[in-house]
């Protein structure tokens, strides 16, 4: 069959699809409840929904540089968890989070001075952290990767911690029952 004629015959099935398309629309994702502004999450009808009892202790793991002058996409994640599950039904005092920074993200934790001496232009990621810790997420810096990129404690923001490393930061939220997020 010329291929003009295999074209022609597909015209309609393609119509069809292409209708179909774009009757359907994306879900809507939005911010909040907890971190408004920070962490859109869609609603989503669950097979198994949650009952509002669980309790979350998890830590997240970052290791990657947000950019100059970009948030870290990664420890927004943080904030999605929290919406999500708040919204879900879940008391946020019954949500425990850990982020854990390591590597060349430990630049995306340092205060405002800091920040800008080495970027020239504010921490994109400052007003996220806050938000996170106002909410009771603990952010802790490994000592290891701040040592090895010359990050001393004076050049952090102040919520942040400094563990011995972030094996060892892991290894201690392990023993108090956190899990870790592979996100």
């Amino acid at each position: 069959m010329p291929a003009r004629k295999l074209i022609l015959k597909q015209v309609p099935a393609l119509a069809l699809y292409a209708s179909l398309a774009m009757s359907t629309t994306a879900a809507e994702f939005t911010t909040g409840p907890l971190i408004e502004g920070y962490g859109p999450v869609a609603k989503v009808e669950q097979s198994q929904p949650l009952s509002g009892k669980e309790t979350f202790m998890v830590a997240f793991d970052v290791a990657e540089e947000g950019g100059q002058e970009k948030q870290n996409r990664k420890f927004e994640s943080l904030a999605r968890f929290l919406n999500m599950h708040v919204r879900a039904g879940i008391d946020p005092e019954k949500i425990r989070l850990a982020l854990v920074v390591h590597g060349k993200a430990g630049f995306d934790l340092l205060n405002e001075s800091a920040y800008a001496d080495r970027y020239q232009t504010a921490n994109p990621n400052a007003p996220l952290l806050a938000r996170l810790t106002d909410n009771n997420v603990r952010v802790i810096l490994c000592g290891q990767s701040a040592a090895y990129h010359g990050i001393e404690p004076k050049d952090l923001l102040p919520e942040v911690e400094m563990a011995l490393s972030a094996m060892t930061a892991h290894a201690l939220l392990q023993q108090q029952g956190y899990t870790i997020n592979p996100f």
